[in-house]
């Protein structure tokens, strides 16, 4: 399943961290994030809780980034 999120981030540094954040997010396949457009594309695994992981990517991007936002 795919899914894409709107983002709030400061600058590209900032997003390709988060995009690395999220690809290490357990449940998910691939993310990619791009700056320009402010979305967020996410590939989960087979049989993922997407609403789950994304929780998790959340507090994952807050870690290394802590004005991110994603717009569940």
């Amino acid at each position: 399943m795919k899914k894409t999120y709107n983002v709030e981030v400061d600058c590209a540094n900032c997003a390709a961290k988060m995009e690395e954040a999220v690809k290490k997010t357990a449940g998910v396949k691939d993310a990619t994030l791009s700056f320009m457009t402010l979305k967020l594309k996410v590939e989960f695994e087979d049989g993922a809780d997407a609403e789950a992981v994304m929780k998790d990517a959340y507090k994952n991007c807050k870690k290394v980034e802590d004005d991110c936002e994603i717009f569940l």
